[in-house]
């Protein structure tokens, strides 16, 4: 029976696809679902043009426990958060313990925190003259960017970089990394 994982994604969904597309000859791993909390995201489209089944849901479904319940009944082993943008509340957590995994897009402890998302970390690590950033894998706990670390990816920052040109760069290691990385945790959680 394959691990099912249920991608967390607010936005265009880019992450979201990258997994589809990593394991969907997988032997062990499957993409189940996707769960959105945003009704305009782009991701919602591009699930349903990919045959890939997506839940949308609002933020009192995520903190009262509906969410927790669809995941159950969609028999999910894995959350991953791509671009996922709440905070993730203590009932999920408890419930899929070191089984929740986030992308962060930078080097924590660097640039994490509530507001801390996409071009906001760009424009913050440009503006503090940083000579690197990356990418930071990592599991979920109760606060914004803090779980455990099971990955770090970096790239060099040149001083002609802009928001948009350093969101190139990371894009390019987050799609490069994230799926291997989730496969590698789910096979230590599996031995």
């Amino acid at each position: 029976m394959k691990t099912r994982l249920g991608i967390f994604a607010s936005g265009n969904g880019s992450n979201a696809l990258n997994f589809n597309a990593y394991f969907s000859n997988h032997d062990s791993i499957e993409v189940a679902k996707i769960y959105c909390n945003n009704p305009a995201a782009g991701i919602l489209t591009k699930a349903f043009s990919y045959d890939i089944p997506a839940h949308l849901f609002t933020k009192s479904q995520l903190t009262t426990g509906a969410v927790l319940e669809q995941l159950v009944a969609d028999k999910i082993d894995i959350i991953v958060l791509a671009g996922f943008l709440w905070l993730i509340p203590e009932n999920l957590i408890d419930a899929f313990p070191s089984k929740i995994i986030n992308i962060h897009p930078a080097l924590l402890p660097k640039y994490g925190g509530k507001g801390m998302f996409g071009s906001n970390v760009h424009k913050a690590v440009i503006e503090n003259k940083e000579t690197e950033s990356g990418i930071t894998i990592h599991l979920v706990d109760k606060f914004y960017d803090h779980g455990g670390h099971l990955f770090q990816a970096k790239t060099l920052v040149d001083s002609s970089d802009t928001p948009e040109t350093l969101a190139a760069k990371i894009h390019t290691l987050e799609h490069e990394h994230f799926p291997r990385v989730v496969a590698d945790h789910i096979k230590k959680l599996l031995d």
